[in-house]
């Protein structure tokens, strides 16, 4: 169920983005974490768990996962700091609530800290002084692996600006700023299944989207309560639905 807040800003854009939704094991205790560790209100669903954005920052959506977790996500977050104490302050207060360092093959000059949650979704706590995120707030960033295209494809999806393309490179932002969404170009780690992370929209003219996202190089999967799941041009699913 969309909240008020969200139904009201979905009627300024034809497509807008409400969460980064994630299949999790024990959906509503990885919920319980993330709002902790962002200071978000908790909205239980029928599916699962919603954690509200706003105009700058994005949703996140925990639901129950069918399948079991095979290599890593195709998508993570990261988490801006204020400084090398907000930084360590955010690392250990996610480390006390459920928390847990992850080798991903970093090397220790790298300044970011990478993490896991409780359902084993990566994520990284930037390190303060990072200037791409600089103004981003809490949540910086959705880190995706994927092609200039489908970077290019959600900058038309969404209307987003562009705000970095570079050397296969991209990432757009709202217009109002926040939450970054970006892909690190080629090489893209080979899809193994369904992913466990999509992105959930939500469009006041339903069957309009549906054609346009079509137009832009969406494949149509399957019909969903209240809308449709699509793939896009790099095959990862998303949801969009009416409201």
């Amino acid at each position: 169920m969309l909240t008020r807040r969200v139904a009201a800003s979905v009627e300024k854009v034809p497509t807008r983005l409400v969460a980064v939704a994630f299949d999790a094991r024990g959906p509503a205790a990885v919920a319980r974490f993330w709002a902790e560790l962002l200071e978000r209100e908790v909205v239980d669903e029928d599916e699962g768990v919603l954690l509200p954005g706003d105009d700058r920052q994005a949703g996140l959506r925990f639901v129950a996962a069918s399948t079991q977790k095979v290599g890593r996500n195709r998508l993570h977050l990261h988490l801006t700091s204020s400084g090398p104490e907000g930084q360590r302050a955010m690392v250990e207060k996610a480390l006390s609530i459920g928390g847990y360092h992850l080798d991903v093959g970093q090397l220790p000059e790298e300044g970011h800290v990478v993490l896991s949650d409780p359902g084993d979704n990566e994520f990284c706590v930037i390190e303060a002084g990072y200037g791409f995120l600089a103004g981003c707030g809490p949540l910086g960033e959705v880190a995706c692996d994927g092609s200039r295209a489908v970077g290019v494809f959600w900058h038309q999806v969404l209307e987003w600006p562009l705000v970095w393309d570079q050397g296969q490179e991209t990432a757009i932002q709202s217009p109002v700023g926040g939450t970054k969404l970006a892909w690190g170009g080629p090489p893209v780690a080979r899809k193994q299944g369904r992913n466990r992370q999509r992105f959930d929209l939500a469009a006041a003219d339903l069957e309009t989207e549906i054609a346009r996202l079509t137009s832009l190089g969406a494949t149509r999967l399957a019909d969903v309560a209240g809308g449709v799941e699509f793939a896009d041009p790099d095959g990862n699913e998303f949801r969009i639905i009416g409201v």
